[in-house]
């Protein structure tokens, strides 16, 4: 019989019901205070980025990408590319007939009557037309700067305007996560793969022409987890676990004094070791889970006051130990979950601790009854 693991079944708050975090605006942690406004992380490297690229090009009239349907990765827009039920960027352009109201095609899909004006819909016909303007406008979002030196200088008939694409910029990238996000959220998988796709693309183009720098390698870690959650959800696990090692081959290639990086990469490697145990692979699910409790044990020798830190090592030896009883070694198991016990009953949780009580008390209960189900000596 294939084993069940509670800890795989029930939903991790830090890796499948959190509110996704997108990996180009840097969020607080939840135990972290976080004063900064929303976006402010953006907009600083923006302004950074476009003064290096006026430095480096050394032409001061040089302005950044401005979309003119007003999308950005800072501000909520439904505008005249969005699908109003997942409430990204169309994706598979649909069109109502006899209405002609467009959406997701697996947005549309789900309803009998238009969520627009509420006609019957006889059929749906894909709208290929929109869906390339969709695409065209996705390719060209926040790359392209034009030189504006010669504006004064009259045109010549023919003349072809200097046109400079910049390095793929933040914006960009966080742009399309977040519409993947959404799309995500609206269980439009494929959409949110598409998007997710193209920014690993682009963040792959940028590592052949700078290297293997902190900021891409941590980005493309983070997106290639989120396509992993993607193919997961699709239930293609070979893939899915492709993408996770993937994601965690690039983020063991940074320092690990950041905690942002660490907790990605240990989640990376707890999804990886989630699918093994699902096919019964349990030792090589142990090895995944033994990893990412040895980077969340080395990340608490650092930060020992930071409080999630705490509860993701505690939730680590929980999943090592059922690991450890469904393979038969029922001691090293038990030790494994007194051990996460002792941690969660000796943290002392901070005011500004938010929303890390009810998951302490969660963990704290399921390791305790693993405990009480003590399972039976079968040797004697």
């Amino acid at each position: 019989m294939k084993p069940v693991c509670p800890f795989v079944k029930a939903a991790r708050p830090d890796e499948t019901t959190s509110k996704p975090v997108c990996p180009f605006v840097k969020a607080a942690r939840p135990d972290e205070t976080n004063s900064k406004k929303p976006g402010e992380n953006l907009c600083k490297y923006q302004q950074e980025t476009e003064s290096k690229t006026k430095k480096d090009t050394g032409d001061s009239a040089t302005v950044p990408p401005k979309c003119p349907f007003g999308y950005d990765s800072e501000t909520f827009k439904l505008g005249p590319f969005s699908c109003i039920i997942c409430q990204a960027l169309l994706f598979e352009s649909s069109k109502c007939v006899p209405c002609s109201h467009v959406y997701c095609k697996a947005c549309i899909l789900r309803f009998k009557d238009c969520p627009i004006c509420g006609a019957d819909i006889e059929k749906i016909e894909a709208d290929s037309k929109l869906q390339d303007m969709v695409d065209r406008f996705i390719e060209g979002h926040a790359r392209i700067k034009r030189s504006h030196s010669n504006i004064d200088k009259e045109e010549e008939v023919g003349e072809k305007k200097q046109v400079i694409y910049a390095d793929v910029s933040l914006e960009r990238g966080a742009f399309l996560v977040q519409h993947a996000m959404r799309a995500f959220r609206a269980k439009n998988v494929e959409s949110a793969k598409s998007r997710l796709n193209l920014c690993a693309e682009d963040i792959r183009e940028q590592l052949e022409r700078m290297g293997n720098t902190s900021d891409l390698c941590s980005q493309l870690g983070a997106v290639l987890g989120m396509l992993g959650d993607c193919c997961r959800a699709l239930g293609e696990a070979s893939s899915a676990v492709t993408y996770f090692e993937e994601s965690v081959e690039f983020l063991s290639k940074l320092p690990m004094d950041d905690l942002e990086i660490t907790h990605t990469l240990s989640v990376s490697l707890n999804k990886i070791g989630d699918l093994k145990y699902y096919d019964g692979e349990l030792q090589a699910a142990r090895c995944y889970y033994f990893r990412s409790l040895n980077v969340r044990r080395d990340a608490i020798k650092h930060h020992s006051d930071v409080s999630s830190q705490i509860l993701d090592v505690a939730v680590s030896l929980a999943k090592v130990a059922d690991v450890d009883r469904s393979l038969g070694n029922e001691d090293v198991a038990v030790d494994g979950f007194r051990e996460a016990v002792k941690l969660l009953e000796s943290l002392e949780l901070k005011s500004e601790d938010t929303g890390l009580g009810q998951r302490r008390l969660s963990v704290l209960e399921f390791l305790k009854s693993q405990l009480a189900e003590k399972q039976p000596d079968t040797t004697q």
